[in-house]
Order: C-alpha cells, then structure tokens, then sequence
C-alpha cells in the first residue's frame, strides 16, 4: 500500500515538471516568431476588425453592411478632425461641411425600418393646425374630412386629453402636441418655426370652433394661388357671430381684397380693416410669408391680438397679396372653450380674466410696435460714423 502511494505521488510530480517545461518552450518560440516578422500597425488592424463585428452584430451578413472608418478620421491611432469654417452656414454649423448641414425640417412621419428613401408613400404639401379641446372633437373630425391627404393635420391639445382621440382613424397619423392652457399662438411660435414647417407650401392656423359645411380645401388652394394671395382666410358667414366687414362673405364673387368699413376707421383704403387683413381665427400662410409672421409674434403675448392688423407688413403690396376667399366660407360658431381655461381672479368670471388680457395684449403689441419703428427709423438718422 505504501509503495503504491509514493508511485502516485512521483507521477503527479513528472506531470506538473512536463507541463512547467513546455510553457516556457512555447513562451521561447512565440518570442522568436514574433522578432522574425515586421511589427503591424494596431490601426490597420482595427477597421477590419470593427468591420467583423458588424458583421456578427447584423442577421443578413450582407456585404454592404461592411464599413470602415472615414479618411479624413486619419491614419494614425488618434483620429484627425478637418479644419472647416463656412460662414455662409446656419449659426452654430460653421465648422460643418455643407453638404451634410440640414437646415430644414417636416413633420413627415417615418418608419423605424427600412430604406429611408422608402417611407414615404406620399408627401403632404400643405400643414393644417387646430388648438383643440375634447369637447370639440366632433366638430374637428368634421372638419379634417375636409383636408385630402395632401394636408398633413397637426392638433394642439390645450386640455392635456390626447389618447381619447384615437377613436378617429385620421388621428393615427396627425401630430399630437399637448400642453395645457396654452393658445394657438404660443404653441405657434414654439412648435412652428419657420425652418420646422418649410416642406409645406401654405399653414393653416385655425380655431376649434369653425363650421366647414361651406369650405373644400382643394378648391380653397387653388383660389389662393389663382389671385396670388400669399395671407389669406375663408369667407365667414355674416350673420354668425361678430366679424370684420372686410372678413365677411360676399355671395357674388371667387376672393376679394377690400371692403368698405365705418365712416373713419380707415385712414387708407389700402389700410387694414379695409384691406391687407384677416381675421386671426382662420388665418392661412403662405411659406414665404410664414416666415415673415412667426419672427412677428411675441412670446409673452399669446393671444395674438393685434397681429391681423400687423399681416401687412410681411408681404408687398399688401393689398393686393392678402385677401378673403368667398366661394369657399366658413361659419364661426363662437364657442367661448378658451375661457374656460382660465381662473378665477379678484372675482372676476374666468372667462372676463382672458377676455382682459387679450385686449391688454393688444395695447402691448401695438405699443411695441410702434417703438420698434421708432427706434429703427431714429437709428437711421444718426450719423454714420
């Protein structure tokens, strides 16, 4: 028994000896073998590398997912970056190349798969606004019905209440932007940017509580561009609700562009209420003159009031490119849901409280306004030096 154990004890012993002995040859022969060969670059290794394990990463193994890395990155372990300055670029994108600068954008909705050149089946041309609440539903599904798929629908939800939309097959592909008590005006000058919306030919800007019975899109566009309006709206029913005369309907012409109003209110026939405006509850904007507009509207001045007698300013002549559209009329329903979202102060009724502050707006846009002209023609003035 004694003998035996020692015979097991030498023949661990030889074992391990044997193991120790040929590390340390494969150790030798690895050293001469390396010494023999030129040293290879880690950069050069590495795209091909990268490259593999992207391979492995995609299910289709397909050649054209192979990718290394771009030259200009260098080809040296520590990648270079191109000096480039345009100053012709958007602020900020200066030191981009300009092929790869993308100034604009759309509200086009994509797929997560796919080719992106393949997602889109169709390109809407013109964006279509509403600031809603749920208590309008049915008047706003009544009133999409009347877009064709070439107007992209766009709801800001001043109430929060979004997925109650859903019932609508149309909702499923609108933008949906919910903020709660907010105008459309504010949401506006925050979510329409002019560079967001410039993929669309016209903006409609328009209010929850309007009767479409009356009104076709299509031939609303084609009168548009017919009489070269670049500001425009729909004819509204005279006898619904308190209007503009320049605003109301007339039943025996396509558009007009001047009115005749109360005895002194205009200083100009070509002056607003008698021409170069409309009304901001159903306003519609051409791209060019959109642009002109948004930089108009003031942040803290979110009802907007005062802004339609300021349209004339972003597109010359004024009289002759903003006008009304007969044909196609609209019916102001007056439905006071925007009150509601106020609050009640020092008494007064929420609805007086926003009543308030729109007529305050007013006095405020004016008075900017008129110190902005001031101040630049003052400016003008001075000496050069």
């Amino acid at each position: 028994m004694g003998t035996s154990h020692r015979s097991g004890v030498f023949r661990k012993t030889n074992d391990s000896l044997r193991l120790i002995i040929t590390t340390i040859m494969g150790m030798v022969f690895g050293y001469f073998i390396g010494v023999s060969f030129p040293s290879v670059s880690l950069s050069k290794i590495t795209p091909n590398f990268v490259s593999s394990l992207d391979m492995a990463f995609n299910d289709d193994h397909h050649s054209s997912n192979d990718r290394s890395f771009p030259e200009n990155l260098g080809s040296g372990s520590i990648p270079t970056t191109p000096k480039i300055h345009v100053p012709t670029n958007p602020r900020g994108a200066e030191s981009l190349p300009p092929g790869i600068v993308v100034s604009e954008s759309d509200f086009y909705l994509r797929r997560l798969w796919g080719e992106p050149s393949e997602d889109l089946k169709k390109k809407p041309k013109y964006l279509v606004t509403f600031t809603v609440g749920l208590n309008q539903k049915n008047n706003i599904n009544e009133a999409v019905k009347k877009f064709s798929e070439d107007f992209q629908i766009m709801l800001f939800h001043y109430d929060g209440r979004t997925s109650e939309w859903d019932q609508f097959e149309w909702s499923q592909n609108a933008i949906h932007v919910s903020v709660r008590k907010q105008t459309k005006w504010w949401y506006a000058k925050r979510f329409l940017h002019p560079d967001v919306v410039a993929a669309y030919d016209y903006i409609f800007i328009w209010d929850e509580d309007l009767g479409v019975e009356h009104f076709n899109a299509e031939k609303f566009i084609a009168l548009v561009k017919k009489h070269g309006l670049d500001i425009a709206q729909p004819g509204l029913e005279p006898n619904n609700g308190l209007t503009w005369q320049m605003t109301k309907r007339l039943g025996d012409r396509e558009v007009h562009k001047d009115t005749q109003e109360k005895p002194g209110w205009c200083s100009d026939p070509h002056l607003p209420p008698c021409a170069a405006f409309v009304e901001i509850m159903a306003p519609v904007f051409s791209r060019e003159a959109w642009r002109c507009v948004w930089h108009m509207i003031q942040n803290d001045l979110v009802h907007g009031w005062g802004l339609d007698f300021a349209l004339r300013r972003c597109v010359d002549p004024a009289h002759e490119k903003i006008g009304v559209v007969d044909s196609q009329w609209i019916v102001h329903q007056v439905i006071p849901s925007l009150g509601s979202q106020g609050e009640t102060d020092n008494g007064k009724a929420p609805w007086q409280g926003v009543r308030d502050r729109c007529k305050h707006e007013w006095a405020l846009f004016q008075d900017r306004l008129a110190s902005a002209d001031k101040a630049y023609f003052a400016q003008l003035q001075e000496p050069q030096v």
